[in-house]
């Protein structure tokens, strides 16, 4: 009898388990209940981390080992992937590589303090290998300074500490700080760049990027509006600095405070505490990049040789239904009507939330607080088990 067919195509699970090892783990515990299910395995990225290293699967390329500044100023190392197409040499970057939580110890987490200024140096790594297009993963941050670190680090002329000592100095900048904006803007010209966002959350408000993900990096409530305030300031004096460098939006008329809206509502801005918004000020294309990466691995050709479709993350929650990859695949899979099944670390959306993401089912490894220790303990083993317990619902 044919086996079922499954498309195993998880992000990863924080910094415990890679897309990858995520997929082999979730494998491995389908076959071991139902080994004649033919079982597909592709590892996905939503533009934080794993997001090199799931191109550089699916593309091949070259990797450029690289060095840049920390979150907090430290060296840290870093990889290109640099890949030679038609059009010219296109490199991919992941932000988290720079700026990711992981590299910030928990005692030291503060996102009033941290720095993109890394990114910058990335880019320009990038540029000096030769690429003529950047596309940056963004994803996975310690950082909330808006990008204002990142135009340092790619080469924006400013005070020494002026942009680079994190979001929480930015209420302080004025436009007149940021008259070198036009030069950098024209000095990156002739690179395209990307920003592919793993989430689709604008720069401010309720779920943008101080109120809804500072906390998580480390901020108190009165911390996350401060930066709240301290980030919309410095997107109005970026903006104003910029004036008609900036595209001109034909629905919004002839108001002043139109460019600095339609930079800081756009889907993305406030992805990575604000990355977004900051490489749209130098110039780049934001785009969602759970799509992005989604069409580089083929996902909808694996998709239509499928019966069913397992994905998910370490965590599912209300970010995951703003761009994330388990979303992403679910909007693609109803397209070739067939079901997706999350498997996460911890499950905390109800019902109607999955129903209405076009996910069918969704189950955590760890459901009790004991549970959840024994996860974190040993990922390997107990996400294998819970795969093989899924696989006796799905398989035939």
């Amino acid at each position: 009898m044919l086996g079922v067919r499954v498309l195993v195509a998880p992000d990863t699970f924080g910094s415990i388990l890679t897309a990858r090892e995520v997929a082999a783990t979730v494998a491995a515990g389908w076959r071991d209940v139902a080994p004649a299910d033919a079982l597909d395995e592709c590892p996905l990225a939503d533009g934080g981390p794993g997001f090199v290293d799931t191109l550089h699967a699916a593309l091949g390329g070259r990797l450029l080992p690289v060095t840049v500044p920390g979150p907090l100023g430290e060296p840290t190392p870093a990889t290109l992937l640099l890949v030679d197409e038609p059009a010219g040499r296109t490199a991919y970057v992941e932000s988290a590589q720079a700026v990711g939580l992981p590299l910030v110890p928990e005692d030291r987490r503060d996102p009033g303090r941290t720095t993109t200024r890394g990114v910058g140096a990335l880019l320009v790594a990038a540029r000096d290998a030769g690429a003529r297009r950047v596309v940056v993963g963004l994803g996975g941050s310690s950082t909330n300074d808006a990008g204002a670190g990142m135009l340092v680090g790619a080469g924006l002329e400013v005070p020494a500490g002026l942009l680079d000592a994190g979001g929480g100095a930015l209420g302080a900048v004025t436009a007149a700080d940021l008259v070198g904006l036009r030069d950098l803007r024209a000095r990156w010209r002739d690179v395209e760049l990307v920003a592919a966002t793993d989430v689709d959350v604008p720069l401010l408000g309720l779920t943008g990027a101080s109120a809804g993900f500072a906390p998580q990096k480390g901020a108190s409530p009165e911390q996350a509006q401060e930066l709240e305030r301290c980030l919309g300031s410095f997107a109005h004096a970026a903006t104003t600095a910029l004036a008609d460098e900036l595209r001109p939006d034909l629905l919004a008329g002839s108001r002043p405070t139109s460019a600095a809206t339609r930079l800081t509502a756009a889907a993305g801005a406030g992805a990575a505490g604000g990355l977004g918004f900051g490489l749209a000020l130098l110039g780049a294309r934001v785009v969602p990049g759970g799509p992005f990466v989604a069409d580089r691995v083929r996902l909808d050709e694996r998709l239509a040789a499928a019966d069913v479709v397992v994905t998910g993350e370490g965590r599912f929650d209300w970010q995951s239904l703003h761009g994330k990859v388990a979303t992403e695949v679910a909007a693609r899979a109803l397209r070739h009507g067939i079901p997706t099944v999350v498997l996460a670390g911890e499950v905390q959306v109800g019902r109607r939330e999955l129903s209405a993401a076009g996910i069918t089912a969704a189950y955590a490894v760890g459901e009790t607080p004991e549970e959840v220790r024994a996860a974190l303990a040993d990922p390997v083993a107990t996400l294998r088990a819970r795969a093989a317990r899924v696989a006796r619902t799905w398989s035939r």
